[in-house]
């Protein structure tokens, strides 16, 4: 079904495909036009109500919002400092007690806030003084008035012991009076028992926001109703807040409206009013809206002459639209079109044209060409590197003639050494040929730990001969681990290390221990030796982890613990630490591995 009714559509061309999205986009807009002029008065009815539901729910969340901005500002108050090391049973003097009424009595001041002079509401705290240690403070609360007022068991508000029963919970209260001394102004007020939050008990007072009647109606009056009127209500209809001034009255709702208050909102359209009725059972209010049906009538004509002109502005700008985009959209993209049909792989690519704008059109375009651009140059780049490539490897092949060639010379020079007779130099030939070979190794850059220590016995051996060193190096390796794969010349910097800052100047006492073996699925290898000289371990570390270390200083174990990262990873590599007994050790770790190269000259 679905595919019978596009491959009509895929048969148009773009152009055709941009009229009848035209006319599918005006096409509603007339028939909404025709359907509205037979219907207005009943569809004008009901979505107007509509609209005031959706308002009406947009409206009570703003008070809500406004309630809640109130309750977080009382939590900061509660909790402050002041509040809360207020006591009425202390004896403290009278002077510091008067200090911290003033205090207190400066921040409510600075909590009252309005945008302008008709919605400031003012904070105050009540709070019960049995003992009269605030006797100074006036105890005429006033409604238009912040302040700290403190009373007596016989001038206990009426309301007081309601709100601390509360344990903490702010809600909206309307109150005649705010206490028996107080003047004899209606107002709505935000109350919230102070609870001792330190202490975890007992009541501290009731603070009290006043006035807050008219930062609700600024809320209220910011709502447009034609000729209508707004009413914040608790659960029984006596008006909290509204656009008129009748606060402390009740209001009277018709039926539908008013029988078993439903939580939510309800609508009811009578004969002369349209009323929407909005209750929340969790705060003990209700919001309502009063709307003139007669109203409403009389400004059908003019929604319908506004139903006409949005037609007509409507048409004529997706005329607007239909043609920019025919000129800013398809032009280029049929250019595009025909240089994407016409492009090969390394042909050259032209100038990429402009068109004055940055959209995504434009971005498209100019991707493209260089995109096109770009593939040209990753062609030559790869033709260019695959020469280098083959360069570099003759290279590499001309590099390792020389290598073998002085390990040859080498040999040739050991035989004849040793039949002229001269075995201490015939040995010293043999131990550095042996260095050579090694240190070739086939081109591997992996060889076993039996070669590498055979590698460093040649070292040693020659470096003995060499300088007349007499020490003493002991060898415990674990066979089972001597086919273990290591990089090539890891010991020889190590070992070298030790000779020349540890057993160098020892003579016989000199004493080098290399240890192998296999611990879990790790090779760890110990070089140690006895020599007195104080070592710096924080600078070794130092000098293995850092990322820019002294390149005049530790670069061969750098090197080192470098190779076996790269290799193994950075779990793997040398440490340094002190060697019990006194003089050095380092330990090398390496994974447990096979050797799998193939041996042979």
């Amino acid at each position: 079904m679905w595919s019978k009714l596009v491959k009509p559509l895929v048969k148009l061309n773009v152009k055709q495909q941009l009229i009848l999205l035209f006319l599918i986009m005006i096409s509603p807009i007339l028939i909404l036009n025709s359907y509205g002029n037979l219907k207005a008065e009943g569809i004008l009815k009901r979505h107007v109500t509509n609209a005031y539901v959706e308002l009406n729910k947009q409206n009570f969340t703003i008070i809500n919002r406004d309630i809640e901005t109130v309750n977080k500002i009382s939590t900061t108050i509660i909790q402050n400092p002041l509040i809360q090391q207020l006591s009425t049973t202390n004896n403290e003097i009278v002077m510091d007690s008067f200090k911290r009424y003033e205090a207190i009595e400066k921040l409510l001041v600075s909590y009252s806030q309005g945008t302008g002079k008709d919605d400031v509401i003012y904070y105050s705290l009540y709070v019960y003084d049995p003992e009269d240690k605030y006797f100074f403070a006036p105890n005429f609360p006033q409604v238009k008035k912040a302040g700290v007022y403190f009373f007596s068991k016989e001038e206990e508000p009426s309301w007081f012991q309601s709100v601390v029963q509360q344990k903490g919970r702010g809600y909206l209260q309307f109150m005649d009076r705010l206490s028996a001394q107080a003047e004899n102004n209606k107002t709505l007020t935000y109350v919230r028992a102070v609870n001792n939050i330190y202490r975890g008990e007992g009541t501290i007072g009731v603070l009290v926001v006043s006035k807050m009647e008219s930062k609700i109606s600024e809320s209220l009056k910011s709502i447009s109703l034609p000729d209508g009127e707004i009413y914040l209500t608790d659960m029984n209809n006596l008006v909290l807040a509204s656009t008129i001034s009748n606060l402390g009255d009740h209001i009277k709702l018709p039926e539908g409206a008013e029988a078993g208050d439903p939580e939510g909102i309800v609508d009811v359209i009578t004969s002369d009013f349209i009323y929407v009725v909005n209750s929340n059972h969790a705060l003990g209010q209700k919001l309502v809206y009063k709307v003139p049906v007669k109203a409403l009538l009389q400004q059908q004509n003019e929604m319908k002459r506004v139903i006409q002109y949005i037609t007509i502005a409507y048409a004529v700008f997706g005329l607007i639209i239909l043609t920019y985009f025919w000129r800013s959209l398809m032009t280029p993209l049929q250019k595009l079109a025909f240089f994407v049909r016409k492009y090969e792989p390394g042909n050259r690519v032209p100038e990429t044209p402009r068109w004055g704008s940055n959209d995504e059109v434009s971005v498209l375009i100019t991707s493209t060409y260089d995109m096109a651009r770009r593939l040209n140059g990753l062609i030559t780049y790869k033709y260019q590197m695959e020469l280098k490539q083959k360069e570099s490897q003759l290279q590499l092949l001309y590099q390792q003639i020389n290598p073998h060639l002085l390990y040859n010379t080498l040999e040739s020079i050991y035989w004849k050494i040793s039949l002229e007779g001269n075995a201490e130099s015939a040995e010293m030939v043999k131990q550095l040929s042996k260095l050579m070979k090694i240190s070739l190794s086939r081109g591997r850059e992996l060889i076993t730990l039996e070669e590498e220590l055979e590698h460093v016995s040649a070292y040693i051996k020659l470096q003995q001969h060499r300088h007349d060193y007499v020490f003493r190096v002991e060898m415990n390796i674990d066979p089972d681990i001597k086919s273990n794969l290591i990089p090539k010349i890891t010991l020889q910097p190590l070992i070298e290390n030790a000779i020349i800052h540890g057993v160098k100047n020892m003579g016989e006492d000199g004493e080098i221990i290399i240890t192998a073996w296999l611990e879990e699925d790790s090779i760890l290898i110990s070089i140690e030796d006895n020599g007195y000289k104080l070592v710096d371990f924080e600078a070794i570390m130092w000098i293995l982890n850092e990322e820019n270390p002294n390149p005049t200083s530790g670069y061969g174990i750098r090197n080192v613990n470098q190779r076996i990262h790269l290799h193994f990873g950075p779990e793997y590599g040398i440490s340094y630490a002190a060697r019990t007994g006194g003089g050095t050790q380092v330990i090398v770790k390496l994974p447990k591995s096979e050797n799998q190269e193939i041996k042979g000259d």
